[in-house]
């Protein structure tokens, strides 16, 4: 037996119950990992809460970094005692989780559980996002929004490592440090930030706007786009987008648009290598910072998704068994 945090059916936060289970076993293709960190993500919410349909009860979490403590028959180029990452597992809110070695990422040495846990997703998700959905070139100008969030902060240093040009949004002064410490060039609030855009880029508007915020930011962001500009919407922390008239990207200027998702982005095992070693090196090199907002203990995992939700946290949150 081990202890996790079980969603017995759709809820709030307090739906999370903190309870003894079953120690999984691997099997022939898989990793039996000792879970050093996990990451919290907004994908962890929507499925606790039923916007993501899931079959309940489920343990919550793709994102982990932990020890291999057993490795299936068929398992090769991973042993006990070998460091692994992923963003692609599943029941990672535990003390120990099953994750299949395709999946799994080597974890530099030097580099945290805490850290390798808080890279994975959010990292590969700013990886793909600069470097294959819209790749940007350098002289380009670019709208981010949350830019004091996890993906906000790696986006706008991966960005600034390119040449890009970097406005994001935020909400408070404290935020505002934050982005502007990772390099953002203009950093302004949510409120009327469409027409300061505008005037920023001479009323052209911006080549691409990333936007996980979703709901609340969707307009605002369709509006700051120049002609064939591209928005890349690959969130909603603000709630989902309503339907949608396609014709408004004709009004708007021959707009793209497009909704992108991780798993898409690591189709192969070149592919899923490239993300990862270009961002476990950076933060090993020192010239890509993680930055960890907040730890929670696991067992407190609910109050983990009150501050996530309520946009209390800033950078990465992680939980800690």
């Amino acid at each position: 037996m081990h202890k996790a945090i079980v969603v017995p059916s759709p809820g709030g936060p307090e739906i999370l119950r903190w309870e003894d289970v079953d120690l999984p076993e691997p099997g022939p293709n898989q990793l039996l990992v000792r879970v050093g960190a996990v990451g919290v993500n907004f994908i962890d919410t929507y499925q606790r809460s039923g916007v993501y349909p899931m079959k309940y009860p489920f343990i919550p979490g793709s994102e982990f970094a932990g020890t291999v403590v057993a490795a299936g028959l068929q398992v090769r180029g991973f042993a006990e005692g070998d460091r692994v990452a992923t963003a692609e597992g599943g029941g990672a809110y535990a003390e120990y989780a099953l994750l299949d070695a395709d999946k799994a990422l080597h974890v530099p040495h030097g580099v945290s559980d805490e850290t390798a846990a808080a890279l994975p997703l959010q990292g590969m998700t700013a990886h793909y996002l600069v470097n294959s959905t819209f790749p940007v070139q350098a002289g380009q100008t670019v709208l981010t929004h949350a830019g004091a969030g996890g993906v906000g902060l790696l986006l706008t240093q991966l960005l600034k490592a390119k040449g890009a040009t970097v406005i994001t949004t935020v909400s408070t002064d404290e935020k505002e440090q934050l982005a502007r410490a990772a390099g953002a060039d203009h950093v302004l609030r949510y409120e009327g930030f469409a027409e300061q855009v505008r005037e920023l880029t001479g009323g052209a508007g911006v080549d691409v706007v990333y936007d996980g915020v979703g709901k609340a930011t969707f307009d605002g962001s369709l509006e700051s786009l120049r002609a064939r500009g591209m928005m890349v919407l690959f969130g909603g922390a603000s709630g989902q987008v309503p339907p949608f008239d396609i014709q408004r990207l004709n009004a708007l200027g021959s707009l793209f648009l497009t909704r992108p998702t991780i798993r898409d982005y690591l189709l192969t095992p070149e592919e899923r290598r490239w993300r990862a070693d270009e961002l476990f090196g950076a933060v090993a090199d020192g010239t890509l910072d993680v930055r960890i907002g907040q730890t929670y203990p696991l067992a407190e995992a609910a109050q983990a998704h009150r501050d996530l939700e309520g946009r209390r946290t800033t950078g990465k949150v992680v939980l800690i068994p």
